[in-house]
């Protein structure tokens, strides 16, 4: 279907104004003036460019408009033109098309909480047009896109997460779920992948207790990621440098018996001598 502000602090020192009084009221005056008349004008322009481009169309013309403009890449003309279809002529025929259209436009024009939106809507209004997987699937791209790097808050991971899930389950068996699926895949090694970041943050600085917290978070909500046996090499770090030998075999025996085919198995599958986890400094988790 596809692939997939900077806010300046305005320096409010300004010198004294040591215009005389007489002066600077009538140049005041002046230039509010000249500044009224010029946004009166820019406004004219504006109103009269804004009825311009829809001035005298039927809805079938405003509608083929939004659609060449669609086919040329315009995708905000067309999300516009969608837009005023939808709001001027709703008894239209293919209204429930330029509906989806809309959405469609709104998503290429990267707007996507507002395409996660108009998605939505178009679901609802029109639960039983064919194109609803497809608008089921634009609600999960659209979440993914707005899904930042690790690093920061996860809010919209974990929506995409529930969302993406949701697709693949209720279109099982389609292109529409299985791409839904694997987004849910990606997003949830990336939740997997902010907890065990958090963890070897901890680890780094020598908090170990603080660390095994972090890694057992990876183990109890996301075993099937690549994170979780990563995260019983982190705890076997841990409780290496706590000096908590037993703790250490559990947590390698784990690793065997629960990812034996995992990289870290092999890596740390037999015991260590001193019983870490491996040849780095703390273990198995370059520091």
């Amino acid at each position: 279907m596809r692939a997939s502000v900077a806010v300046q602090n305005l320096d409010r020192n300004h010198p004294l104004n040591t215009t005389p009084v007489s002066v600077y009221i009538p140049r005041m005056l002046r230039t509010t003036t000249r500044t009224a008349a010029l946004l009166g004008l820019t406004a004219i322009a504006s109103a009269c460019a804004s009825t311009s481009r829809y001035e005298g169309m039927d809805a079938e013309q405003i509608y083929r408009l939004a659609q060449q403009e669609f086919e040329d890449g315009d995708y905000k003309d067309a999300a516009e033109s969608f837009d005023r279809l939808l709001l001027s002529f709703p008894d239209f025929e293919q209204i429930a098309e330029a509906a989806y259209m809309y959405a469609e436009s709104e998503f290429l024009s990267e707007r996507y909480i507002s395409s996660a939106s108009e998605y939505t809507r178009f679901i609802d209004r029109y639960p039983a047009h064919p194109r609803v997987p497809e608008a089921a699937l634009g609600i999960c791209l659209s979440n993914e896109a707005l899904s930042p790097i690790p690093q920061r808050d996860q809010q919209f991971t974990e929506q995409a997460l529930l969302i993406c899930s949701n697709v693949a389950a209720d279109y099982r068996g389609t292109e529409f779920g299985e791409e839904a699926g694997r987004i849910a895949t990606e997003m949830r090694d990336k939740l997997a992948q902010k907890v065990f970041d958090n963890g070897h943050y901890y680890l780094r600085r020598g908090l170990d207790f603080s660390a095994v917290i972090y890694f057992e978070e990876v183990l109890e909500d996301y075993p099937a990621t690549e994170f979780a046996p990563k995260a019983l090499v982190g705890i076997m770090d841990a409780y290496t440098s706590i000096g908590y030998a037993d703790e250490v075999e559990a947590a390698r025996q784990r690793l065997v018996s629960e990812y034996p085919d995992s990289p870290e198995a092999a890596l740390h599958g037999a015991p260590s001598q001193n019983g870490g986890g491996g040849d780095s400094t703390a273990g198995g988790i370059p520091l």
